[in-house]
């Protein structure tokens, strides 16, 4: 017989399990937050290498089937969508909540009372955080670059942080009304990345980039002045019938009348689009049969019409924006009000690769959208500086949501913590209690980057708590010396705006 539990002893072990399973997931994570957090090297099940300190990248690869820590991974997620950043911080954050809980717990306090003091506690932080917290001007470029360097100063692309984060700024600025804007929609700025050259390569492009060349199988054009540009959702070529059949031809004559036929038929689409205006054709991606063939390639070159194929569906609706076109779904409907307009509309070939892309500029009546096209040696590399380049464009959103900034390196947490601690004493019985416990907790950030940089953390932590006892709200680790003053440097860890 197995032994029976008496009382509550079973639910006290529920609870501890849980706390256990999320501060492992924090754990595992913590490591790499701040500019001297280590990266991690994550091999994938197909056996694809991938390396990056992004929290919500880490721990969407991590195969985790406790409950509990699964809803850290979507806390780590939820940031993402939500701010963009910070999210290994909140994972670190929450982790040290669950410590701070579990002493609570053996004290004997009651798990709604925990709760309950925990939200009392948040509001009052965001109070503090409010009081410290310095109004951006968006007009002021260079405060608002500031915040975006923070954010890639603990990326693996930092050293080319000079190059990306203006770029992540301009692009913020161009498609918004920086005195009336009160968000961003990521979906206008496009990040089209190509392999080849180095990440200082990386362009702001006022227009379109497109990742495929242009088609040259037929000699058509590779470039092509006052450009009107249809993007069309037929097929270029031959009908096939609705389901699988086979026709088979026995005779010459038949053969010959077939082809005959599919030739008519691709010349009158091909001459209903050069009627239209049109000089160059985009055409959608079909999974149901050739949008083109070879034959419709040689008759549009022909007609000196520049193609480019195989555009994505969703990047349909982003060209739509960028050119202010309508999307053809029938040659029926091709007229020259349905095209897009731009002065020059030409294939670049990538410096270090084969690839080549289609770049187009001096759109008429151009939408508020813009391009990025990223550079990079190596897949690995993009692929990371794609992260971040999205991390920082999702610093500059927040910065746009709520127009103030804190500065980093664990001030804002230590100045939380210092006040909470004096609230605290304002309070009586379990909640004083619950309140301290709070912000002690808070302290996990200052402490984790000194520990992270290989400083000794107790002594930096002792330094921060007396520099902001004496009325240094500043004060922040800089994760290189020591605590120095942070409200004009770029500071360390992660960027919280607002």
């Amino acid at each position: 017989m197995g032994d029976s539990q008496k009382g509550n002893a079973k639910e006290k072990d529920v609870r501890l399990s849980n706390i256990i399973a999320a501060k492992a997931v924090a754990d595992t994570i913590r490591t790499s937050l701040g500019p001297r957090g280590m990266d991690k090297m994550i091999q994938k099940a197909d056996g694809e290498v991938l390396i990056t300190n992004d929290g919500a990248t880490i721990l969407s690869q991590l195969q985790v089937f406790h409950p509990t820590a699964q809803m850290l991974v979507q806390v780590s997620k939820s940031q993402d969508i939500e701010a963009g950043d910070g999210t290994t911080g909140v994972c670190v954050i929450a982790g040290a909540f669950l410590s701070a809980c579990t002493s609570l717990l053996t004290k004997g306090i009651h798990p709604t009372m925990i709760a309950e003091s925990f939200k009392e506690a948040n509001q009052k932080a965001e109070q503090i955080l409010m009081g410290v917290a310095k109004p951006v001007d968006l007009a002021h470029r260079d405060s608002v670059l500031d915040a975006v360097n923070t954010c890639l100063s603990s990326k693996v692309v930092h050293q080319n942080a000079d190059v990306l984060a203006p770029i992540a700024v301009d692009s913020v600025l161009n498609i918004i009304d920086p005195n009336t804007a009160t968000n961003v929609d990521l979906n206008d700025i496009k990040i089209v990345k190509q392999v080849g050259g180095t990440m200082d390569d990386t362009e702001l492009v006022h227009g379109l980039v497109l990742e495929k060349g242009a088609k040259h199988t037929a000699g058509g054009p590779s470039k092509v002045k006052d450009a009107k540009v249809a993007l069309i959702q037929f097929c270029v070529s031959a009908p096939k019938t609705d389901m699988e059949n086979n026709v088979v031809v026995s005779d010459y004559a038949a053969m010959d009348r077939l082809l005959k036929e599919e030739r008519k038929y691709i010349i009158e689409l091909c001459k209903k689009i050069k009627k239209s205006g049109c000089n160059v054709l985009l055409i959608q991606k079909s999974i149901l049969r050739d949008a083109y063939n070879d034959l419709s390639l040689h008759y549009l070159a022909k007609l000196d019409i520049m193609v480019v194929t195989d555009i994505e569906r969703s990047d349909v609706d982003f060209i739509a924006r960028t050119m202010n076109l309508q999307p053809i779904a029938h040659v029926d409907e091709m007229s020259a009000d349905k095209l897009g307009k731009c002065a020059i509309a030409e294939e670049v070939s990538i410096a270090g690769s084969t690839s080549r892309v289609v770049k187009m500029t001096g759109i008429e009546k151009m939408g508020k959208t813009i391009t990025i096209l990223m550079r990079g040696s190596t897949k690995l590399t993009l692929d990371e500086a794609d992260r971040s380049v999205h991390d920082a464009l999702c610093v500059v959103r927040a910065i746009v949501k709520k127009r103030y900034m804190i500065a980093g390196g664990g001030a804002p947490e230590a100045e939380v913590a210092l006040k909470l601690t004096e609230w605290s004493k304002s309070l009586t019985g379990v909640r004083s209690y619950c309140a301290r416990a709070f912000a002690e907790a808070l302290e996990i950030i200052p402490y984790t980057l000194a520990e992270n940089a290989g400083l000794n953390a107790i002594r930096m932590v002792t330094e921060l708590r007396n520099r902001h006892a004496a009325g240094d709200v500043y004060a922040g680790l800089n994760a290189i010396r020591m605590v120095t003053e942070l409200r004009n440097r770029h500071a360390a860890g992660d960027v919280y705006a607002g």
